[in-house]
């Protein structure tokens, strides 16, 4: 019995696979550039240049700009030009204030599951991770949002995760905004770590407490550096 000839169709569709990977490994490469400072606040990034220093067609590159604009890492000029993202310190303290609000109803709601120990250790590995990627800034910056994500996850509310993730490259750029000291501090374990702790007990208002000022001291911090930073 003979075979059929592949559908053409078919074909065509696994040829993307080698075109997505690159699309992937690119819109990293310029997430872990934007993320470590390689890229600057306000640096321009010029398609010709990029797409030959990167060794990739202008459309993948354009894909992956396009995808990094709508994150929130890239700003456009009234030209198109496109930009690494500088956050103001107003929109420091709002980003902050919107992630406390977020994270602040997922504890709640984690809080309300009928058996929220079945989350607890999830949320612990996540904490782990965190733990594991200390002092490599781009990793433990990675582990750092993946902790809050998961968080948000673990509530069982998408909507709210959904605008968690809405908000997640705004937060990015808000945690690097004023260079990786002040970025690894706000990062550190020891910080997170009562997050999980008072999730275990079921403390609604500790946890809530606990959110408003881990966000509020990282973002005066954040604030304080661009301020010092800006008068020297």
């Amino acid at each position: 019995m003979s075979m059929a000839p592949p559908n053409k169709s078919t074909l065509r569709s696994l040829g993307s696979i080698e075109l997505q990977t690159r699309r992937e490994l690119i819109l990293a490469r310029l997430r872990d550039a934007i993320s470590s400072g390689e890229l600057a606040p306000g640096t321009h990034l010029a398609e010709v240049e990029l797409s030959e220093s990167l060794g990739v067609s202008r459309g993948t590159l354009r894909e992956a700009l396009r995808h990094l604009q709508q994150d929130g890492l890239l700003t456009a000029d009234a030209r198109g030009r496109l930009s690494v993202r500088v956050v103001s310190e107003q929109e420091v303290d709002e980003i902050f204030a919107v992630r406390c609000a977020l994270e602040s109803l997922a504890f709640r709601q984690i809080c309300d599951l009928p058996d929220r120990s079945v989350v607890i250790p999830e949320l612990q590995a996540a904490l782990g991770h965190l733990k594991e990627n200390e002092g490599d800034f781009v990793a433990q910056l990675d582990a750092d949002l993946a902790f809050h994500r998961r968080l948000c996850e673990l509530s069982g509310n998408g909507t709210l995760a959904h605008s968690w993730q809405g908000v997640s490259g705004l937060a990015r750029a808000a945690i690097t905004a004023a260079g990786p000291q002040t970025a690894l501090h706000n990062m550190a374990y020891q910080r997170h770590l009562p997050i999980v702790s008072l999730l275990a007990a079921g403390d609604i208002e500790g946890g809530e407490a606990f959110l408003a000022q881990h966000m509020s001291d990282a973002a005066e911090r954040i604030v304080a550096q661009m301020q010092r930073a800006r008068s020297a």
